[in-house]
């Protein structure tokens, strides 16, 4: 039985999101770090790439007795290997992901605007211990309240793995509201919320009901958030 699977939510920021942007090029008295943006809005975005690469991580740390020390994603736990895919090596064979990830942008641009912008810019400064040599340094963050459309595509090439992969990426969605998404998360930067998941079945059929695949993650809605 095959079937493809759209599960959609809205990612809230909680504290202020930093996903830095690779460009190396900065003007003089532009920021030292800005945020990522998407080309075509010139908004803030959060890359699929760091959603998955972060819940991925998340998921083998807990399933890790090596403490942050993990393994390779080749030696990652089997229910890992099949939602998020494995690059290959010589004792196994690539494998594709269920799960594809993509990019989230943001929703709520109006309503930041009128709050008085979408990101906001805090000055942070080390200070070597042993010479006293402060280092300044801004960062850019997406500010509190933004929010993003979050949206996963899954491939169900197995029935009997349905259940267990979506409450895996459940699993997911709360150790990551436990945690932090992007940059200086032991800053204080990065909490971010869950909420509003909606899943539907674009193309085939399923062994379960709409609401069974729902209701994996009715506690993920709002998980270790608090009011904005």
């Amino acid at each position: 039985m095959f079937a493809k699977i759209r599960i959609a939510c809205t990612l809230k920021v909680l504290t202020g999101l930093h996903i830095g942007d690779s460009n190396g090029f900065s003007a003089i008295g532009a920021l030292d770090n800005p945020v990522i943006r998407d080309a075509y809005t010139g908004d803030p975005m959060i890359p699929g790439s760091s959603l998955k690469g972060k819940m991925r991580t998340l998921l083998a740390r807990s399933r890790s007795d090596r403490g942050t020390h993990l393994p390779s994603c080749d030696n990652d736990a089997e229910e890992i290997k099949r939602l998020f895919g494995t690059p290959g090596n010589k004792g196994e064979n690539p494998r594709v992901a269920r799960l594809q990830f993509s990019d989230a942008f943001l929703t709520n641009r109006e309503q930041l605007l009128r709050r008085g912008g979408i990101t906001e810019v805090k000055s942070e400064n080390t200070i070597t211990r042993s010479t006293s040599i402060a280092n300044p340094r801004s960062m850019e963050r997406v500010v509190r309240g933004a929010e993003f459309a979050v949206e996963w595509f899954y491939t169900m090439d197995d029935e009997k793995d349905l259940m267990e992969d979506m409450k895996l990426l459940a699993e997911a969605c709360r150790l990551l509201s436990l945690d932090y998404l992007g940059g200086s998360g032991t800053r204080g930067y990065g909490r971010v919320a869950f909420e509003g998941f909606s899943v539907e079945t674009l193309l085939g059929e399923i062994p379960v009901s709409q609401d069974a695949l729902n209701a994996c993650f009715e506690d993920v809605n709002g998980y270790a958030a608090h009011d904005l």
